[in-house]
C-alpha cells in the first residue's frame, strides 16, 4: 500500500492555515482544516489524481470548495506532500 508522508514545509503550511482560519472563521475552522488534512488521503489509491504541477516532478491536487492546492510528488510506494498553498500564491 502506498504511504502518505508530509514534509516539514507542508506541515507548517497546514499549521499556518489553521491559525489563519481560527482567527478569521472560528466557527468553521475545524471542519475546513479537517477537509484540507484528509483530502490527500485519496492520493494513496489514486496518486495521479491531481493535475501536472508547475514544478517538474510535482502534481497539484486542487481542493474543491477551498482555495488551496496540495503540491505533491508520487512514487510507486509513497505520496509526499510537499506544500499546501493558497491558489493565489505564486508557485514555484
Amino acid at each position: 500500500m502506498i504511504q502518505l508522508r508530509w514534509s516539514k514545509a507542508a506541515a507548517q503550511d497546514l499549521e499556518n492555515i489553521t491559525d489563519y482560519l481560527l482567527e478569521k472563521t472560528p466557527g468553521h475552522a475545524a471542519r475546513l482544516v479537517r477537509k484540507l488534512y484528509e483530502a490527500p488521503s485519496a492520493l494513496k489509491a489514486f496518486p495521479k489524481r491531481g493535475r501536472p504541477g508547475k514544478k517538474k516532478g510535482t502534481r497539484e491536487l486542487v481542493i474543491p470548495s477551498l482555495p488551496f492546492i496540495v503540491i505533491y510528488r508520487a512514487t510507486p510506494a509513497t505520496v509526499n506532500i510537499v506544500r499546501i498553498l493558497n491558489g493565489a500564491q505564486k508557485w514555484p
